[in-house]
């Protein structure tokens, strides 16, 4: 979108796979038969299999909205959809821009365009809960990224709920609000979740689970020579053991892996997923994984949180620039099941990455009071005040005093 990469990088070329021996086929699959183990594509060429790989991924939803199908709604899922965005910008040089849903695509590209494109747009973010980023902030951490992006222009409104799309000769020109607001609108943009493509499993009678195709620890499905893995199949969450969406790009990429390994022999299950993630708004980085406060509670857990507030550099090194980390325990058998970044520079933002380590490792408060980083002035805050060690430490006094 912002012109950074080009469009080719983002794909794999097919020159690269055939150079390791794989065919490529560009068609659409119309059918699988389990039985005669074949694939059927729209060319009418039939395929034989004797383990058949389902990586069919997921579509954004659209909501049953009036006014969805006028010119000037967008999706972002896809190189097809960044592609018309870009040509939609170009030819009708929009004004006045909407998002509905304040998640991580929604954020990111909303201040990507106020970044490319200074002073030129009105960008409204409509959200129906309490705060931007709901899946991966608490409210105590969204607040410190709500008013950054305020200050940098976004208007941000939440817990108002976009009711109707109105136009005019076919076009978008406004939103209206269950509120009563009507906002003026010449493009909008819905990024209020994604569905999983399972079709062709619904179709040959694999089974589905709540939010997918089902699956077991090695990608498996109900047919024992049909794997799936990615977006379109329904994943478990390593903390609660309950299914999951799970829809982000590691999960995808690890189930891949890990199906190859399958194929190839080995033996290694998939842990589960804990939903790390990150995103970038203007200079701020963003990462959270596991369960959040809020999240926890319901699930029923009870919890000791700590919120500690940290720096890039040692206090004594100029060009420090503040961040800040939640940790989320869960109060009965003290491990840690998740926690939250925000920073104003990215490499704090990526230890978030240890806390994911911590989770799977099952460490407790306890253990994370003895947790020592590798530090430097330059680097790092000062190792009296390693972050993670502090909240836990925090949440240890809590635990002492509750």
């Amino acid at each position: 979108m912002a012109g950074l990469a080009a469009s080719e990088s983002i794909i794999v070329p097919d020159k690269m796979l055939e150079g390791s021996g794989i065919k490529i086929i560009r068609d659409e699959v119309v059918k699988i038969d389990r039985e005669h183990k074949s694939v059927s594509v729209s060319g009418q060429t039939r395929f034989k299999y004797d383990k058949l790989l389902l990586a069919m991924g997921a579509s954004s939803f659209i909501p049953p909205i009036e006014g969805h199908d006028l010119d000037g709604i967008m999706t972002l899922r896809g190189l097809d959809d960044a592609k018309n965005i870009k040509a939609y910008i170009a030819e009708k040089t929009p004004e006045n821009i909407i998002f509905i849903g304040a998640g991580f695509i929604s954020m990111e590209l909303a201040s990507l365009l106020a970044e490319s494109m200074p002073g030129k747009l009105k960008i409204t973010i409509v959200e129906l809960m309490d705060r931007p980023l709901p899946l991966m902030l608490d409210k105590d951490m969204s607040d410190t990224v709500r008013q950054y992006l305020e200050e940098k222009g976004l208007t941000i409104l939440t817990n108002e709920k976009a009711e109707k799309l109105i136009g005019q000769d076919g076009r978008v020109t406004g939103v209206t609000l269950a509120s009563g607001k009507t906002l003026d609108a010449d493009m909008v943009f819905i990024n209020v979740g994604v569905r999983p493509n399972t079709a062709l499993a619904t179709d040959i009678g694999l089974e589905m689970g709540q939010f997918g195709i089902k699956v077991n620890a090695f990608q498996e499905t109900s047919d024992p020579d049909i794997m799936a893995a990615g977006d379109c199949v329904e994943k478990i969450n390593f903390i609660t053991q309950k299914p999951t969406p799970g829809q982000l790009r590691g999960p995808a990429v690890m189930q891949g892996r890990l199906a190859a390994k399958r194929l190839a022999g080995y033996e290694i299950a998939f842990p589960g997923v804990v939903d790390a993630g990150g995103c970038k708004m203007f200079d701020m980085t963003i990462t959270a994984t596991g369960l959040t406060e809020e999240n926890a509670a319901r699930e029923g857990i009870k919890t000791v949180c700590a919120v500690v507030d940290s720096r890039s550099k040692h206090g004594m090194i100029p060009g420090m620039k503040p961040w800040k980390i939640k940790l989320v325990f869960d109060r009965t058998t003290q491990k840690l099941i998740g926690g939250q970044i925000v920073s104003q520079d990215v490499a704090p933002a990526r230890e978030i990455d240890a806390v994911t380590a911590f989770i799977l490792g099952k460490k407790t408060i306890g253990e994370l009071t003895t947790f020592t980083s590798a530090c430097n002035p330059d680097i790092s805050s000062e190792p009296s005040a390693e972050p993670i060690t502090i909240a836990a430490e925090q949440a240890l006094q809590k635990l002492k005093h509750a």
